[in-house]
């Protein structure tokens, strides 16, 4: 599994997982922990200065004993990605990059797992990337990073609690995959949620064939 993002929504998808008992856990990020990353992500002070992924990969170790596998590096899609991709980088160019090039028809891929945020609202969007039709569908909600600034379609801005709500649908959604998967429910998976919490709201559809 990998988790492409240790930011906001990413550091929080990671400690729950871990929580949950999910093992082999990939985190990719580059970044270190900045002051007003506290706010909103899973960071403490301790953690200010050091890269994300050496302090989430501790966080976890302490409150979980679950070893994470750590990368420090930029993905561009050339990095050979698992079964599972959650895909929680902080730009919309960085995801299409990554999409484009690491995970689009990838046979090894069966499920990724996309999440957007505003300061009250959220996107969760779950697809098998080799069936087009989900392929396609997705494809056509990514906007570009000046649009996304100024609309629902994702911004860089993030609320703690915004972000601990859209992380524990993200891991939901693989919690429903997984038992789909194993053939443990018949249910059909969401491909979008969307939610707003001015005022409480939820929607969701699936990309039908």
């Amino acid at each position: 599994m990998d988790v492409i993002g240790a930011g906001a929504t990413g550091s929080k998808v990671v400690l729950s997982l871990a929580k949950l008992g999910v093992e082999n856990i990939h985190i990719w990020d580059f970044d270190v922990v900045e002051p007003h990353n506290i706010a909103n992500q899973a960071f403490g002070n301790d953690d200010i200065g050091k890269p994300k992924i050496d302090a989430l990969a501790e966080l976890v170790r302490r409150q979980t004993g679950t070893a994470l596998t750590v990368h420090n590096e930029k993905v561009d899609g050339t990095q050979e990605l698992g079964h599972v991709v959650f895909l929680l980088t902080d730009t919309m160019s960085s995801r299409k990059e990554i999409w484009t090039n690491g995970v689009k028809y990838k046979q090894r891929t069966k499920v990724m797992i996309e999440t957007r945020m505003g300061p009250d609202t959220g996107r969760v969007y779950t697809i098998n990337p080799c069936k087009r039709t989900e392929a396609d569908s997705w494809e056509g909600t990514l906007c570009s990073d000046d649009v996304a600034q100024v609309s629902a379609c994702g911004t860089s801005i993030s609320v703690g609690p915004t972000a601990g709500y859209l992380a524990e649908l993200a891991v939901w959604q693989f919690m429903r995959w997984f038992a789909i998967d194993q053939g443990k429910d018949d249910d059909e998976l969401d491909h979008e949620i969307l939610f707003g919490m001015r005022k409480p709201l939820i929607l969701t559809r699936r990309f039908d064939d």
